[in-house]
């Protein structure tokens, strides 16, 4: 059975404890104090998860302890009462931080249903803090595997960027973490309670990505029956993810560059700009420099991008986090049952022995990749050295042999008698299915 919510009521009137102690005991775990100091002390020793309290008692007044509750515990509710009510002091309540200011005499089902809700709340706010300390562990710094000291020393620019509002380009090879990187840096920021928004700048042909990235208005053009917000509106209060920005078309930098500028955009076929208030986060694999000279990227957006510049290494320039990178991919080592399962003896560290050696040329992607090859060619040679052991102990015959016994066999249908497989096929027939297998089996030519 689940524990009942706990309230805690402070009243300096016994009558008015009694009343509500009968009132709430069946639903709630309900403790009563006669003063302000004596429950602010009972709160400390065991936190309830909603204070009702008087407002005029001589000892400490209800304001006070509310501002002693909100101290300890920011979390818990307070509900006010009063026989002297005045509409001030309601305002002065709620901006303290009360949830709400009941006038005495009050009805049972008023306090019941004011309890309810504002329990309903806490409730609410704990899922919230649980959720974002859920998404803070699945895209925040701590879900980035490295160790190196590139690493570190871009994971510290980073949590500069995070720290200020600023533009954002992040520059590296693929597969070198620039969407982890950018979504870190959104959650770590100011803005991390509205939304990241991103997009590949180069999976979108011109006249559908201006419509992506601006919205378009009813009519603007054949198909568009309704008003569409861009993903800068979208995105608005947030984080907007730009990738590979040079790929985008030169005519669409100009506006992208407009509306880093001005903080506006306007959507395709309206006349008038909407203003837009979002954080830009753009990355790139190539050369900026060398995308200017190709006339590939304007050089206007490039300064106005590349106002904190952050390049991430490859995966060939800290090969000490490799092991790290397998481990994440495949689990924790070692792995229990690693033999039973056909896994070498040292859980998937087998893995690891597939990984390419020489130059590197390889990214932060290739660890997921590898160790399942590296798994299914150590499950090859260990098929191949059983099959060997029963050769030699007699349990199989000899491997001429079963060739020469499968020659000896009849002969599948179709296929003439005394002949190989091969020669029953005309030249270049290739691979026919057999008979009575609906098309799904075949035997090679």
């Amino acid at each position: 059975m689940a524990d009942k919510p706990k309230v805690l009521i402070v009243d300096d009137k016994e009558s008015m404890l009694k009343m509500l102690s009968t009132m709430l005991r069946d639903d709630y775990e309900v403790r009563t104090f006669s003063s302000g100091r004596s429950g602010v002390h009972a709160f400390r020793r065991d936190p309830a998860d909603v204070v009702i309290t008087d407002i005029r008692m001589p000892d400490m007044d209800g304001m006070e302890v509310l501002h002693t509750v909100k101290q300890e515990a920011p979390e818990a509710e307070v509900i006010l009462m009063t026989a002297y009510a005045t509409v001030q002091q309601a305002v002065e309540a709620v901006k303290a931080g009360a949830y709400n200011y009941l006038t005495k005499p009050f009805e049972p089902d008023e306090l019941k249903i004011a309890l309810e809700k504002a329990l309903e709340r806490k409730q609410l706010r704990e899922e919230a803090q649980i959720l974002k300390e859920q998404v803070e562990q699945r895209y925040g710094f701590a879900n980035i595997v490295g160790e190196s000291e590139p690493m570190r020393q871009a994971f510290a620019l980073a949590r500069k960027a995070a720290e200020s509002d600023t533009t954002v380009l992040l520059s590296g090879e693929s597969g070198t973490g620039k969407e982890l990187f950018a979504r870190a840096i959104h959650h770590a920021s100011a803005r991390a309670s509205r939304r990241f928004v991103a997009i590949n700048c180069g999976a979108m042909p011109k006249e559908l990505i201006e419509s992506e990235l601006f919205g378009h208005v009813r009519g603007a053009f054949s198909g568009a029956t309704k008003d569409k917000r861009g993903l800068f509106m979208e995105a608005s209060g947030g984080t907007l993810f730009l990738d590979e920005i040079t790929e985008l078309h030169p005519d669409l930098q100009v506006k992208i560059n407009r509306a880093i500028q001005e903080k506006e955009v306007r959507r395709v076929g309206d006349t008038v700009d909407l203003p837009v208030d979002v954080r830009i986060i753009a990355s790139t694999n190539r050369d900026l420099r060398e995308a200017m000279e190709a006339g590939q990227l304007r050089e206007d957006l490039y300064y106005r991008l590349n106002v904190f510049p952050l390049r991430l290494p490859p995966l060939r320039e800290r090969p000490s986090d490799i092991p790290a990178l397998v481990a994440d991919h495949t689990g924790p080592l070692p792995l229990p049952g690693a033999r039973r399962r056909g896994l070498p003896a040292g859980g998937r560290r087998g893995g690891l022995h597939a990984l390419p050696r020489g130059d590197g040329q390889h990214d932060a992607r290739l660890p997921a990749a590898v160790p399942p090859r590296g798994l299914e060619a150590h499950r090859g040679q260990r098929d191949a050295r059983r099959r060997a052991r029963r050769h030699r102990e007699g349990e199989l015959p000899p491997p001429d042999a079963q060739v020469r016994r499968g020659r000896r066999s009849d002969p599948p249908p179709g296929r003439p008698a005394g002949r190989g497989m091969r020669d029953a096929c005309p030249p270049q027939a290739g691979a026919r299915s057999l008979p009575g297998s609906d098309g799904n089996a075949a035997w090679p030519c």
